[in-house]
Formats: C-alpha cells, sequence, structure tokens
C-alpha cells in the first residue's frame, strides 16, 4: 500500500497526501535501491511516531530488509514494532484480511489509527505463481473497500528487484494517488473474467454437500483425518451462500477442490471478505470460514445462471 510517488523524487512513497479524517490511508512505495527504500521506509515511521493518538507503527518486512531498517533507526528502533514479513502473511491473501483486521482490533489507536510498512512475500507465496499474485492484488484492490472506515495509514513494500514490473503496475492499480487508480470492483470483475481451469470429466458429483460425504471422500483422496473434517466444514459453510443444486468434487491431496452449484446469483465481490465480530475462522461464519481455511475460493457466475462457488484446499 503506497503513496503517489512526486516527480522530483520518485520514490517518494511517505508524504501524506489529503484525506477525510476516519479514512484509509493506502500507499506503495517503488524503488529497486536499498537506500531508496530506506529513505522512504524512515520518512514514513518518522511520520507515524510523530502521529498523535496512535501506537508506534509497525514495519512488517523480509528480514534483510529489516535489518537495514534497524541498523537506519539506530536507537529509535525501540519504538517500531518490526515483524518478519513470513511471521505475519502465513496463509492465503484471505487471511491477510483477517490478520489485518484483528491487529487493528487489537492494537489500533481511536478509529484504526496506526501506521503499517508492508511488504507482502513476492518472493514466496504472493510471487510463486500469475494464480497466486492475482490473489493479492485483489487483497491490495479489496483493502481499500474493507478498511474504508479505518483511520488507518499503510504504505505497501513494492521492490522491483523482488515483484517484477508487471506486479508492480498491477499494484499501482490498486493503490488511491498513483495516477493509475481503478475501481477495486473493476480489478476483482478483471480477474473473475479469466477462466478457472475445467471441470476434470472424471469428477465426482453429490446431490447435496452432506458433510459425512464430502469429508469420506476427501479422505479417500488423501486428505488426512483433520484435514478432511475442515475441507468438509468449508464445503458446508460455502453451502450458506445459497440453494445448492449439486455438488462436483475431483483432484488429489492435498489439492482437493469442490464446486458447489448455487440456484441464485451472488453479485457481492466482498463476499467472504468482510471479518466478523470474531475473526478466527470458525463454523458458522459462512464464506468467511471457507476463505480463511481454503488456498482459493472463487465465486463466478454460471454459464447457465446461479453461481458456481469453487473451493480449493490448498
Amino acid at each position: 500500500m503506497t503513496a503517489q510517488p512526486s516527480p522530483s523524487h520518485p520514490h517518494a512513497g511517505s508524504r501524506s497526501p489529503s484525506r477525510s479524517p476516519g479514512t484509509f490511508d493506502h500507499r506503495m512505495t517503488v524503488f529497486s535501491t536499498d537506500e531508496a527504500f530506506v529513505a522512504d521506509a524512515l520518512a514514513f515511521l518518522a511520520e507515524g511516531l510523530a502521529a498523535p493518538d496512535e501506537p508506534p507503527p509497525t514495519a512488517i518486512l523480509a528480514p534483510d530488509r529489516l535489518d537495514l531498517l534497524r541498523d537506519a533507526l539506530g536507537a529509535q528502533a525501540r519504538h517500531v514494532a518490526l515483524v518478519p514479513h513470513t511471521d505475519w502473511y502465513t496463509g492465503s491473501a484471505a487471511n491477510a484480511v483477517a490478520r489485518a483486521a484483528g491487529h487493528l482490533a487489537g492494537h489500533a489507536g481511536p478509529g484504526g489509527r496506526a501506521h503499517l510498512l508492508m511488504e507482502p512475500v513476492w518472493n514466496g507465496r504472493a510471487g510463486r505463481s500469475p494464480r497466486e499474485s492475482a490473489e493479492w492484488i485483489r487483497y491490495e484492490a479489496l483493502a481499500n473497500l474493507l478498511f474504508a472506515s479505518a483511520a488507518t495509514t499503510a504504505m505497501c513494500v513494492y521492490d522491483t528487484r523482488t515483484a517484477g514490473s508487471v506486479l508492480v503496475e498491477a499494484a499501482r492499480r490498486a493503490h488511491p494517488g498513483t495516477g493509475v487508480y481503478e475501481d477495486p470492483l473493476r480489478i476483482a470483475a478483471e480477474l473473475d473474467a479469466v477462466p478457472l481451469p475445467p471441470v476434470p470429466s472424471g469428477a465426482q458429483w453429490l446431490a447435496e454437500p452432506a458433510p459425512e460425504a464430502v469429508r469420506a471422500w476427501a479422505a479417500g483422496c488423501g486428505l488426512g483425518a483433520a484435514d478432511a473434517e475442515v475441507f468438509a466444514t468449508a464445503v458446508t459453510e460455502a453451502a450458506t451462500l445459497g440453494r445448492v443444486t449439486g455438488v462436483l468434487l475431483w483432484g488429489e491431496a492435498p489439492g482437493c477442490v469442490c464446486e458447489l452449484s448455487l440456484a441464485e446469483r451472488v453479485d457481492d465481490p466482498l463476499v467472504g471478505f468482510v471479518p466478523p465480530a470474531a475473526a478466527e475462522p470458525a463454523p458458522g461464519q459462512g464464506l468467511w470460514y471457507a476463505r480463511q481455511v481454503c488456498a482459493y475460493v472463487d465465486v463466478r457466475d454460471a454459464s447457465g445462471g446461479g453461481t458456481a462457488l469453487r473451493l480449493q484446499y490448498a
């Protein structure tokens, strides 16, 4: 999440744009050298340290970047929470929504006031495939809606040596103030327009998502008992979204897949992303639970009407 670089300083991602009180300030900083990163990071953290009614700023970064920052901060490092990004981003992009919501609920100042310097693991899970990267860009875009009412200032870190130019340009569209910002719903619709892999001919069909049937199928495909239970629960929770007219199951552990056919259209692009009162995944949270425990959850319009809801466990 980053600020608009100025023409005179292409890495100036720390200057705060004007905004209404209580609104999410979502920035990004783009750089290709360690020196440029340190300059922007220090300016951003200094802004956070000077902000009234806020906790100490938090930097969620790659371990080697934390070392650079710690050295540059010197004695001030004790006033900044330094978190390895592999400890923060431990799962899917949907998990990152829960982590951010939980952090703000437990640590932010009034109205969600906090400064967060954030770097997804672009050289790890977030960048391991075009599909995975697309889900993180979705997260970047939808964050503008999910956290719109929070007085949080977040700056996302993009190192062109790690993220690459294609990913950086996609991320610019998800950050206000970059000059190419797009409506988050438009970005989500574009991502949903990319076809999913076709359902294989050998997929098993069920009339309804009975938990015991899904659990038995998953166990037969190689999932352990605990994972089979979680997967079956995710399917059952996802099924609460609408009237199910059919269930298809395919794949092998850990990549078990279930596609639910729903009779009605689901038009809410934020469905399953809005954190419930209890952010920890638990039965009874519907599609939020499914998104938290599955690697991918896709909600697509079905060709004959209704909705195709696809869950992939890993």
